[in-house]
């Protein structure tokens, strides 16, 4: 069984102790982790069990601090803390103390959920949801208690954060059958603070909540930012059928305002017009934010200092349960990008160049219709770049069988990789492997995420085919750790 964002909490609601058990899983040791060849050795991971969403990315002080959702303890059965961990340049992590953790008896006692950071009054400042859980609840949505919560570092480090004992906003406005209300997302504009809050009405669609605030303590409900509509699928779960979206960002970027949303098991974006005396967004333009699907989720973003927006994603797993669990670990983050959006209102990705770091020997090859590159790969961690004139085709074989394929058709201006296909522009194909992560970016424009498990060094092979001319660039890329902990 593959678990996603909201299975995995519903476990952690599981209400007799052999549930609790059966989602254990092991605590792999140290060499046990720095052996498994499935857990990537350059894009960032939690020291141990499972992770999820990117949180409250912030550059404070000359370094970058990352927060995601972290289960410290178990793979499940353990409420949801926040993850910590920080760099100098984008690439090496280290990891810090969880920042954020369940007060007992507290409106989080049962989880700190996703949430974002900002700088108040010259002071890291996080909010975030807070969750009870409500077993026995009469509806699926009402399950969970969610509420947002505030925090504000103690010191420079970030590593003491002190709580308001009570939420900023209890909950959804009253009278709204709310599918959620999690994943705060605030701005400033002008002389306010304004706020998205993830949501959805029963049998209507999903939508993003406005909040009004001059201290981020006492918020006033605007209205919906953005409503979406029904997609009348029968999915019981409201984020599955698109009745809730969850994680939004709400950020201008290049002369439009672009929202990025997750729900129906894909992350969205969508660009368009914002009216700033109105106070709602207009979509003009709507796409996949990776064609990965289920293997990238929950995406968070910042703008750094330079004025780059950047974004990390939730590398999730495609592995069934138990075989995450045996490992001891599950979920990863996707390497950073940055975005910008096209004159045409198309947001556009690309790896940060701060990547490029990581690289080793570069090696060239051109290859042509009655040639092909194949190399036998000695490590699980490269980087490739082709460009190509027609067709190119890049496989990965483990002892002389595919078992991972994508193709790019320069002429058609499509890509295939497994059963997912979708239209790009360009002839450019920039792809990371590394463990069993594959990240690829088309034409400087879109990204796609697959998720390839036991590949062996050694045994693996990377094979590049073309139908007319293409140029291939292959660099070893360097581990950030020594035992693929990070730090």
């Amino acid at each position: 069984m593959q678990v996603n964002r909201r299975q995995f909490v519903k476990l952690l609601s599981a209400g007799t102790a052999a549930m609790a058990g059966a989602r254990q899983g092991r605590a792999a040791t140290a060499s046990e982790l720095a052996q498994d060849a499935d857990r990537p050795e350059y894009h960032f991971l939690a020291p141990r069990y499972w992770m999820n969403d990117p949180n409250g990315p912030i550059r404070w002080k000359g370094k970058y601090h990352l927060f995601y959702q972290w289960s410290a303890q178990a793979m499940s059965g353990a409420p949801m803390q926040w993850g910590h961990a920080v760099s100098e340049d984008l690439v090496h992590w280290r990891h810090l103390p969880a920042a954020l953790e369940p007060t007992p008896g507290g409106a989080d006692r049962d989880g700190c959920w996703t949430g974002s950071a900002v700088v108040q009054n010259g002071v890291p400042t996080v909010i975030y949801t807070g969750v009870i859980h409500q077993p026995g609840a009469a509806n699926h949505d009402d399950e969970w208690r969610q509420a947002q919560m505030l925090a504000m570092a103690e010191d420079d480090a970030l590593l003491h954060w002190k709580k308001l004992a009570k939420p900023v906003i209890a909950g959804p406005p009253q009278g709204m059958r709310a599918t959620g209300f999690r994943d705060p997302c605030p701005w400033r504009e002008e002389d306010a603070w304004y706020m998205g809050v993830g949501s959805g009405e029963r049998d209507k669609g999903g939508c993003v909540l406005l909040y009004r605030s001059q201290d981020l303590r006492t918020w006033e409900y605007l209205h919906p930012l953005v409503h979406g509509k029904r997609t009348g699928s029968p999915a019981p779960d409201a984020v599955d059928r698109g009745d809730m979206w969850e994680c939004p960002d709400f950020f201008e970027l290049d002369g439009k305002h672009c929202l990025l949303y997750s729900s129906e098991n894909k992350a969205m974006w969508a660009t368009g017009v914002y009216d700033r005396k109105e106070h709602r967004f207009t979509i003009e333009r709507r796409g996949w934010v990776d064609h990965g699907g289920l293997a990238y989720y929950a995406p968070k973003s910042f703008l750094a200092p330079d004025g780059r927006r950047i974004l990390w994603g939730w590398v999730r797993e495609m592995r069934p349960a138990a075989a995450y669990d045996a490992a001891g670990w599950a979920g990863a983050t996707s390497l950073p990008r940055v975005l910008t959006v096209d004159a045409a209102g198309q947001l556009r990705a690309n790896a940060a160049v701060e990547v490029r770091k990581l690289r080793g020997e570069r090696e060239d090859v051109a290859i042509t219709t009655n040639t092909h590159m194949k190399r036998r790969m000695k490590v699980l961690r490269q980087e490739l770049g082709v460009t190509a004139s027609k067709t190119v085709t890049v496989r990965l074989l483990m002892r002389g069988v595919p078992v991972w394929e994508m193709e790019l058709n320069a002429d058609a201006g499509t890509v295939r990789c497994g059963e997912t296909s979708f239209a790009a522009a360009g002839s450019r194909l920039r792809i990371y492997f590394d463990g069993s992560v594959i990240e690829a970016f088309v034409g400087g424009r879109d990204a796609i995420t697959s998720r390839v498990y036991g590949l062996k060094p050694g045994e693996t092979e990377l094979e590049v085919t073309a139908t007319g001319a293409a140029a291939v660039s292959l660099w070893e890329m360097k581990a950030i750790s020594r035992d693929r902990l990070t730090t």
